[in-house]
């Protein structure tokens, strides 16, 4: 298994316009069940209001496989609630 190091705070390369300060720390996918148990509405509602721009789009992967940015899923959820 791989390991990384931390990055060291003195690095001059991870600096405000280092490619590294633009990657996200933590980018997870999920699938259609968990967002659906998430957002409390169902699969048809969620097709409808991505079709309509009204919910965050999700990824193909494959024929039958599609997947959500948890974090955008995350974001849409605040949206409402705020």
């Amino acid at each position: 298994m791989a390991t990384f190091d931390q990055p060291d705070a003195k690095d001059e390369n991870l600096g405000p316009d280092s490619p590294l300060s633009k990657v996200p720390v933590l980018t997870r996918l999920i699938r259609l069940p968990e967002v659906i148990a998430r957002v409390g509405i169902k699969r048809s509602t969620i097709y409808q209001r991505m079709a309509e721009g009204r919910f965050p789009k999700g990824r193909s992967l494959g024929p039958k496989l599609t997947v959500w940015v948890e974090a955008e899923i995350d974001d849409w959820i605040r949206s409402v609630v705020s």
